[in-house]
């Protein structure tokens, strides 16, 4: 019984600082040697969804620009913000590790308070 109530206890907890991180912005990523423009181009798209609350649009996009280059940390980032809006924590918690695992330094994705609520650093290859 003590169980279920920790357990329980953890999960309210959780649910109840989940809207303080409600509101951090999608993130745009710069074309650099080597990006693809048609990622660029699903994310700025998928941005442009996200920002007028259409997420489940805005996802396709996200998920097609990782898709084409998966080592782009800010469109994980931006697809684990969806599937958070959507409600969808265990897909959301795997592309916030892939978004941290491709940062490439940006403070936005590694200082981010959802990221980190969601993926803790204890997981091994974050």
């Amino acid at each position: 019984m003590r169980k279920l109530i920790s357990v329980l206890s953890v999960f309210l907890l959780i649910f109840s600082v989940a809207p303080l991180f409600a509101d951090e912005a999608v993130l745009k990523f710069s074309m650099h040697e080597g990006s693809s423009a048609s990622a660029h181009k699903h994310n700025e798209e998928g941005i442009s969804h996200y920002n007028q609350g259409h997420y489940d649009v805005a996802l396709k996009h996200f998920q097609v620009a990782s898709s084409i280059d998966p080592t782009v940390g800010e469109s994980h980032y931006n697809e684990a913000l969806c599937l958070d809006k959507l409600g969808r924590h265990g897909d959301a918690t795997n592309h916030f590790y892939a978004a941290r695992k491709y940062a490439r330094g940006n403070p936005a994705i590694l200082q981010s308070g959802i990221l980190h609520a969601h993926a803790p650093m204890k997981r091994e290859g974050s």
